[in-house]
């Protein structure tokens, strides 16, 4: 009987320590759990801005930032179907959809950056040094230079067959080949770019931290066709009951308070900054 008893004493601890050491994982865990998804664009990924702001976010509130880097149009599904907490993208008029159809109760301006039509030294279509970009792509076009479209449906696509149209051009009815659209985003774009000796549309933040430019300059910039606004929205709780909308709402109101924009300043790259600041600025 002491034998037994002994036992069962033991196998009781065993089970509290089990259940303790399983309410310490759980804690744990739980403290751990503390997130927001955050559907963004390749851009913000690629440019290696979100590198340099989620420690800082993350060491003043606690709340860690999950990043799903996709094209603005591919983010905003994303959103849509209520697989993001919060979205941040830069193609305003998506944005103020996004908001006319309920999935935000507002849009708020972060930052801003500018394209630039990058390419081979040589420049074959001889447009380095334009500021009219609706003239450069035509000369590109006149030529049948290669040209690498992200195709992607992403902020910095939709912004390229706007500047197209700009320059009554559709390269989708474009024959020789010369216009190529891969589907993916600015990284393989830039990539494919330098592989052909082409030209290509990219986002001033990815291309000054892209680092396989090949023979690739900037060709064509300073255009205020060029420029480039990003928005930050909370994914409506109200439509999607599951959104974090407390910790979400604390990462939009960082992105555009005094800390969080000078955050986004002083990211540079070789003393080049790559986003500016502009959440106080109306109508941006």
């Amino acid at each position: 009987m002491l034998r037994r008893s002994f036992i069962s004493r033991a196998a009781l601890g065993c089970a509290a320590a089990v259940a303790l050491f399983g309410l310490g994982l759980g804690a744990s865990a739980r403290a751990e759990e503390r997130f927001i998804t955050v559907a963004s664009t390749t851009s913000t990924e690629d440019s290696g801005l979100f590198k340099a702001l989620l420690p800082t976010f993350t060491a003043k509130t606690g709340i860690a930032v999950r990043v799903v880097a996709k094209g603005t149009g591919q983010a905003i599904d994303l959103a849509k179907r209520g697989d993001a907490d919060v979205l941040f993208v830069h193609h305003k008029p998506s944005e103020d959809k996004f908001v006319a159809e309920g999935f935000a109760a507002e849009r708020k301006p972060v930052m801003y950056n500018d394209f630039v039509i990058v390419g081979p030294a040589k420049d074959p279509a001889g447009v380095k040094g334009s500021k009219d970009v609706a003239d450069a792509l035509g000369k590109i076009a006149a030529a049948k230079a290669p040209f690498v479209s992200r195709g992607d449906d992403s902020g910095t696509h939709k912004a390229e067959l706007s500047l197209w149209k700009t320059a009554n051009l559709d390269p989708a009815k474009a024959e020789g080949g010369w216009y190529k659209a891969i589907g993916q985003g600015m990284g393989p774009t830039l990539n494919t770019a330098a592989a052909l000796e082409g030209y290509a549309l990219a986002d001033r933040g990815t291309w000054l931290n892209f680092k396989n430019r090949g023979g690739l300059a900037v060709l064509v910039e300073g255009d205020k066709r060029l420029f480039n606004q990003y928005g930050v929205m909370l994914v409506s709780p109200a439509k999607f009951p599951h959104v974090k909308a407390k910790d979400g709402q604390s990462f939009v109101d960082w992105l555009v308070s005094a800390d969080g924009q000078k955050a986004i300043a002083d990211y540079q790259i070789d003393g080049q900054s790559l986003f500016f600041p502009n959440a106080n600025e109306p109508g941006a």
